[in-house]
């Protein structure tokens, strides 16, 4: 990889709707720069299948739940603070009522915010959060492709509008400087040149927001 070897950050945030790639690409980074991950784990939330099926009855437990395993997750971000140079994750806590808004009734919605309010006033501000950003056709492929069996019940209207709300909440974030990348037409699993033209974009970002939109690589005349 013919980037730099380090990163001009100490706490990256990679965040999206479902299916985008926050996952590989908060991974890759993390190798590729010997970097700590600090990531989700769905598959330890013991609502979210229950969520999927029958989504009505299980919507404030499934998100209570991912509240406090997000916010286990960044106190041990702050722990590890003296500890590690760079941390990676997949999520940020102020996300976490994007999901709670589209999910929750009024009442349910006024309880989970009373809970949050009280447990994440100590929230760490990552130094550089990188939104990913994709249609609603890609999400929906990608999600097919990694096979995870209960997400294949995810509906496309409840996708579009988490989707909606991700590129509402960053039009207004300022809290952290902010790279807005367009996913869209760039491979980072399987393409070694887009996932370096997407490091050289990092390099830059240092403050403020900032946008990558990669045109489409067009093919050679034969």
């Amino acid at each position: 990889m013919n980037v730099k070897t380090t990163l001009p950050h100490r706490y990256i945030v990679v965040e999206g709707p479902i299916g985008v790639g926050k996952t590989h690409l908060a991974n890759r980074l993390a190798s590729s720069f010997s970097g700590t991950t600090l990531l989700e784990e769905p598959e330890r939330n013991p609502f979210l299948e229950k969520f999927y099926t029958h989504p009505r009855q299980s919507a404030l437990p499934t998100q209570l739940s991912f509240l406090m395993q997000r916010i286990k997750l960044s106190k041990n971000l702050q722990q590890d603070d003296l500890f590690n140079d760079l941390q990676i994750s997949d999520f940020m806590i102020d996300k976490d009522r994007i999901f709670a808004q589209i999910t929750l009734d009024d009442d349910e919605l006024a309880l989970y915010n009373m809970v949050y309010d009280n447990l994440t006033m100590q929230s760490r501000k990552p130094d550089l959060v990188i939104y990913l950003q994709a249609p609603l056709a890609v999400l929906k492929n990608r999600v097919s492709q990694r096979g995870i069996s209960y997400e294949q019940r995810i509906e496309d209207g409840y996708l579009q509008r988490l989707t909606e709300s991700y590129a509402d909440f960053f039009h207004y974030y300022e809290a952290s400087p902010l790279l807005i990348v367009n996913a869209e037409q760039i491979n980072l699993v399987d393409s070694e040149q887009d996932y370096e033209n997407l490091i050289s974009q990092i390099n830059l970002s240092h403050s403020g927001r900032n946008y990558y939109n990669p045109l489409p690589v067009m093919e050679k005349p034969k």
